[in-house]
């Protein structure tokens, strides 16, 4: 009996020794650098953006955000990554749109909302089809002209497959009721260079082309938003095309399940500080791309209807795991 009460006593001892040390570490994190995985190679938009975040960031949290780039998997890697990480709010990671279709297209041991603890959404995509300037190719008619009289020829480039771009030209070519040929990048540096050096007739992507528009090496056929973009306004968008597509990808940052309120709420709290920097701001507009702002709370809901959304297109597409 004395034996039983000294062991519960030691171990409530141990409990109470325990609690504050864990509140101590949550109430002064961080204590030592962050790392943000994030789903693209260096040198495009995302990486490009991302960057100025987290050094944004790094300042308002007196630690650095160290980007670690991860590509591949259509964009699903720094998801995966999360789900091995320890939850302490050392690792956070991009979250792009394909992660909420992975579950349906690939065999996966985790689950896209049970096991991210969702950050803070920081800005979306802006998308179109781009073509060589000097491509015969001068608008969509002449797009559609082309892949009519040549069934799966017409070749052209996303960031990868199943991501948004690849996904988005899928549903436009079972529309329009042509064929392609898809290529797929690591990222928009590897697309950009392939388109430029000949080896594709189109691209789909992001505005990562956007300056190699602006510079006279490529241009711009279509874009996929609600209205035109600024810096483009000749684009037409799909549904001006006749298409019933509009695609805006938000992204945002997540940490693995289980990290602690309080270290999600910090880290929130400085990453939209750190959005709402000019330097943040200028380095979107450089592609078309503006601050989306989503509270952790928001964007999580956001995360269980886009899951939902997304397994309507992949089944629409017939690309779900099995068929």
């Amino acid at each position: 009996m004395f034996r039983r009460t000294l062991t519960s006593a030691v171990a409530t001892a141990l409990l109470a020794a325990v609690l504050p040390a864990a509140a101590l570490a949550q109430a002064s994190f961080p204590e030592k650098p962050i790392k943000l995985v994030i789903a693209f190679p260096a040198g495009g938009p995302t990486d490009v953006t991302m960057r100025q975040l987290a050094d944004n960031a790094g300042k308002i949290l007196g630690q650095p955000v160290v980007v670690e780039n991860k590509p591949g998997a259509g964009g699903t890697l720094p998801a995966q990554a999360l789900q091995i990480a320890q939850p302490d709010g050392y690792t956070v990671a991009q979250i792009p749109l394909g992660v909420f279709r992975i579950g349906y297209t690939t065999k996966i041991n985790w689950d896209p909302i049970q096991d991210i603890s969702y950050i803070i959404n920081v800005t979306g995509y802006a998308f179109g089809m781009v073509v060589p300037a000097d491509s015969p190719l001068k608008n969509w008619s002449d797009f559609m002209a082309y892949a009519k009289a040549n069934p799966g020829k017409l070749s052209y480039g996303s960031t990868g497959n199943l991501t948004s771009p690849h996904l988005t030209t899928e549903l436009l070519a079972q529309q329009a009721g042509i064929q392609l040929q898809h290529v797929p990048y690591k990222g928009n540096a590897d697309l950009m260079q392939a388109l430029l050096g000949g080896h594709l007739m189109a691209a789909s992507d992001s505005t990562g082309w956007a300056p190699h528009v602006q510079s006279g090496k490529l241009r711009v056929i279509n874009t996929w938003g609600d209205k035109r973009l600024d810096k483009f306004p000749d684009a037409p968008t799909l549904k001006e095309l006749g298409y019933d597509i509009v695609q805006n990808s938000p992204f945002g940052i997540g940490a693995p399940k289980g990290t602690p309120p309080a270290v999600v709420r910090k880290l929130h709290d400085a990453f939209k500080k750190a959005m709402e920097e000019p330097s943040y701001v200028a380095a979107l507009d450089r592609y078309d791309m503006v601050p989306i702002y989503m509270s952790s709370t928001d964007y999580t809901a956001f995360a269980k209807k886009t899951v939902e959304r997304e397994k309507a297109l992949i089944d629409k597409l017939g690309l779900a795991k099995g068929n």
